[in-house]
């Protein structure tokens, strides 16, 4: 439900044109769905609630998880008065004329809050515009943001204020949302609604209460004044949001079996054939981050040192990916899907890897020989720690035959690089090395 200062006097009733989310706004923390770290039992926000008293905050999480629905409740609960302005819009000017209108309340009694969407966006003067407000309390700043407030922020303002984290909504949330929408919003309660697509009405929801909602009115208002039940499966979803969804379930076999083609088609160097993969999983609401981490994994398990440089790049687009978030963070993904489906193929690291443990599971020995040990004591050196070793940058080539394995333990060769990419460069200085001590035995 919308509170009275939110609307304008002759708007206070609610109608149809108001969107769904904006009339179901929980009324109190009960009602809230979803954020049980923070409004749970015990929980911070939860304490704050129940105390009548709040701190300044920044909320940061993805769009449609609730972040303006609990600054509203503070405002109620607090009995504040409640203002808020959106960064995209306001500057320097608007929030100094929000904190004047705040210092005249103040002196009458009065609180204010002051909610800010978007904070991330305002620049460092603008940011710094709020400093002395929030240090002595003429405005409670509750602050909503997408990027990690620890680099958008700056840290004067940071300093004054308690970072939350909220989460993206699990499927049950979503589900128990969407029902106790249906059954609160005094419009869908007259009507006889059911879902008959659950699976892919949470799949194109994502975790974010606002697009299930969403989707949910315009899927209704397809059906107009009809009185006979409304039935909202995939082929109305479809035609409401005008958009075509590969049919895909995150928790599910089809999940699995498109992350395996997407993976396959990087190691079999397919660059089309990932891509189409990468877009099934986009269209159908996949978390980018869990498509950039199986590339970061991919880059080392597949690609290795024959193309160093694709690590690089596997991390790099994670990073775009967490720093930019979708839409935009799709061309970064893209672009690391060509270069690590084009990029030459190794293996060798990881086996190398699997070699070692299997190695160690059968007994091998580990005992550290004296002369690879660290002796920074006296009586560690005393003791013969680190003596003999060879200091390799003191010979040519920066190089000498020693030996590193565990004490009593027989030399194992478990990295053999391929003639492939970088790798065949590599393979041709380790054998120059390696091998002229074998003639030398």
């Amino acid at each position: 439900m919308l509170f009275e200062d939110e609307i304008p006097e002759n708007q206070i009733e609610l109608n149809e044109s108001i969107p769904l989310a904006d009339r179901v706004r929980p009324d109190n923390i009960d009602e809230i769905i979803g954020q049980t770290h923070l409004i749970g039992t015990n929980a911070p926000l939860r304490k704050f609630f129940e105390s009548g008293n709040f701190p300044s905050m920044v909320f940061w999480g993805p769009p449609g998880v609730g972040k303006t629905s609990i600054a509203l409740l503070i405002s109620k609960y607090g009995n504040y008065n409640y203002e808020s302005l959106s960064a995209v819009a306001a500057g320097v000017k608007e929030v100094r004329q929000v904190i004047a209108t705040a210092e005249i309340n103040r002196k009458k009694g009065k609180r204010t809050l002051l909610f800010i969407d978007e904070i991330h966006r305002f620049n460092k003067s603008q940011q710094d515009s709020l400093l002395m407000a929030v240090e002595k309390g003429i405005i409670i700043l509750i602050g909503a943001t997408t990027e990690n407030p620890s680099f958008e922020v700056n840290s004067a303002l940071l300093s004054r204020c308690q970072v939350y984290r909220l989460k993206l909504l699990e499927d049950d949330e979503i589900k128990k949302l969407i029902e106790n929408a249906i059954n609160k919003d005094q419009f869908l309660s007259q009507k006889n609604i059911k879902i008959e697509d659950w699976d892919f009405l949470l799949t194109i929801s994502g975790g974010d209460a606002r697009t299930s909602l969403n989707a949910i009115d315009l899927a209704i208002k397809l059906f107009g004044n009809s009185k006979s039940e409304i039935v909202i499966n995939r082929e109305v979803l479809e035609n409401a949001l005008q958009q075509k969804t590969a049919h895909y379930d995150k928790k599910g076999e089809s999940h699995y079996d498109t992350i395996s083609a997407f993976i396959k088609s990087l190691r079999g160097s397919a660059p089309s054939a990932a891509m189409i993969w990468l877009a099934k999983m986009l269209e159908a609401g996949e978390d980018p981050k869990f498509i950039a981490r199986r590339m970061v994994v991919f880059a080392s398990e597949d690609i290795g040192n024959a193309d160093s440089n694709a690590l690089t790049v596997a991390v790099s687009v994670f990073n775009s990916v967490n720093l930019i978030g979708l839409p935009e963070a799709a061309i970064n993904l893209a672009q690391g899907v060509t270069y690590l489906a084009s990029a030459p193929k190794s293996n060798a690291s990881y086996l190398a890897l699997q070699q070692a443990k299997d190695l160690i599971k059968s007994g091998y020995p580990l005992t550290v020989p004296l002369h690879l040990r660290n002796a920074p004591t006296k009586l560690m050196k005393t003791e013969g720690y680190g003596l003999g070793y060879k200091y390799p940058h003191d010979f040519e080539n920066h190089f000498v035959h020693e030996n590193y394995f565990p004490e009593g333990a027989k030399p194992v060769n478990v990295y053999s690089p391929t003639e492939i990419g970088n790798e065949k460069e590599i393979k041709e200085r380790l054998e120059k090395f390696w091998s002229s001590k074998k003639s030398k035995e």
